[in-house]
């Protein structure tokens, strides 16, 4: 048996990475430029591209990439509750877990949130 995709999933993703993009630039003055949000299930991914601020990017030629990596988990951290609360909004689902990471070159970030699994029946 296969779960058929919720024919709105397009928009809910597309409202998701708006959203996700939406607080980075508020939280950090800027946004990243790409996102993309994919839904499967009891996941949804937001790949994020050219995210770094100019004062990152100086940060990272002059040799602190690593600090740069730690500071943007620390961010992610920070506004963990409100990417939560958006994906709960736009999925209608409870997030149970949420996984960030940072990549310098490229210009990559990710976030990732594990739904409650749904009662699937039988």
């Amino acid at each position: 048996m296969s779960i058929s995709p919720d024919p709105r999933s397009g928009q809910i993703a597309a409202a998701i990475s708006n959203e996700v993009v939406g607080v980075l630039r508020r939280q950090t003055g800027r946004g990243p430029t790409i996102s993309k949000t994919t839904i499967s299930e009891d996941l949804v991914v937001c790949v994020l591209a050219d995210t770094l601020t100019v004062g990152e990017r100086t940060l990272v030629d002059g040799g602190h990439a690593q600090s740069v990596v730690d500071t943007r988990r620390l961010y992610q951290a920070v506004i963990r509750p409100a990417l939560t609360a958006a994906v709960e909004t736009h999925t209608g689902r409870t997030v149970i877990a949420v996984l960030s990471d940072n990549h310098i070159d490229p210009d990559t970030a990710i976030e990732a949130f594990i739904l409650e699994p749904r009662d699937r029946g039988v």
